[in-house]
């Protein structure tokens, strides 16, 4: 994407206040100082959808169906998949693991594409990549509205984002906030836990 459409990216999350600073939790476990509430954007139908054709549009293959990456990413899912002139499923956690439920499944040979909103550790996206295939789908690729990776992520197809926004973050026994006293944030981003992608 070009660099005027990441510069757009941005701009959405901070006219909108989805960039909150303070001292968050992940779901992942890990603490940072920046968290990103995408979900502010996303209510907005006509900003959803555009946002979702720019990813739509980083991917050219034709997709059968689009699999969200738990409840934060089904707005995002849906409108890629409006775009792609496919169905939208997601998954969500069931006993530890991410699972189909509602009766949601997939055909041997379907194309799908992976959505999130916040890409970071890449560890539950890969479990609905692996999920997918157990299915005998064809995973053709994670799609992220926001990837804050910082390390390589290990998902066997390929990822992309519409901006690279790092994520800063430490586990607590090296958090630099945690060493120097500063309690976790819970404000109006609703509680300390917060699911910040994974």
């Amino acid at each position: 994407m070009r660099a005027s459409s990441t510069m757009d990216v941005l701009g959405l999350l901070q006219e909108h206040g989805a960039v909150a600073c303070g001292h968050f939790r992940l779901a992942s476990g890990l603490h940072t100082p920046v968290y990103l509430q995408t979900a502010l954007v996303l209510q907005y139908p006509h900003v959803a959808q555009k946002v979702a054709k720019a990813l739509a549009a980083r991917f050219s293959a034709a997709v059968d169906v689009v699999i969200s990456t738990g409840l934060s990413s089904v707005v995002l899912g849906q409108e890629v998949a409006r775009a792609k002139k496919a169905r939208a499923i997601f998954t969500e956690r069931v006993g530890g693991a991410m699972a189909f439920r509602r009766d949601f499944t997939l055909a041997r040979g379907e194309r799908a594409l992976v959505i999130v909103d916040v890409l970071t550790t890449g560890r539950s996206n890969a479990e609905v990549v692996a999920l997918a295939q157990a299915y005998g789908a064809r995973v053709i690729g994670v799609g992220a509205m926001v990837d804050r990776s910082s390390a390589p992520l290990c998902l066997g197809v390929p990822a992309r984002g519409l901006v690279s926004y790092p994520l800063q973050a430490a586990p607590p026994d090296a958090c630099p906030q945690c060493r120097a006293g500063v309690p976790l944030s819970d404000g109006r981003r609703g509680a300390e836990t917060v699911a910040d992608g994974e």
